[in-house]
């Protein structure tokens, strides 16, 4: 199995590299900012670069749908997992229309209201995972894992 994870630097690039024992053995790549914190979390490991600021930039996100298209049919993932933010939606939407498998994970830091992202890609993902009870009443096809941390 080849993962895509895809997300933005910050607290959505750590709560990705949190799952470190799932991608760890696997195949695998991100696509994130070109930022401080992720080029020095991610040493070594296959990183392609999006644009940014992703939030509610219509150029940022043309760019990245091109983008996602190039990467996605260049990788062939068999799974895209996220954290959010924007970045995610373009790579969600395109990896639904290939057939991949999408896993969304609402951040940490979000108990009883919805990120933009997450609204997005809600009606398309195989599996909406938040980390709060009261998030199922936001989001009722979720479930609920726990926090990450």
């Amino acid at each position: 199995m080849k993962v895509c994870l895809v997300g933005s630097a910050g607290g959505h690039l750590t709560h990705l590299y949190m799952l470190k024992p799932f991608w760890a053995e696997r195949e695998h790549f991100w696509v994130t900012f070109d930022k401080t914190d992720a080029q020095s979390l991610l040493v070594g490991e296959k990183v392609y670069s999006c644009y940014f600021p992703t939030n509610r930039n219509i150029p940022n996100l043309i760019r990245n749908t091109f983008l996602a298209y190039r990467v996605l049919r260049r990788e062939k993932p068999d799974l895209l997992i996220s954290t959010g933010a924007a970045v995610a939606v373009p790579f969600f939407y395109l990896g639904r229309l290939m057939g991949k498998k999408l896993i969304y994970i609402e951040v940490f830091d979000r108990i009883d209201k919805p990120t933009l992202t997450g609204r997005l890609v809600y009606p398309i993902v195989n599996q909406f995972i938040v980390q709060w009870e009261e998030m199922k009443k936001v989001y009722p096809k979720a479930v609920n894992l726990g926090s990450i941390f």
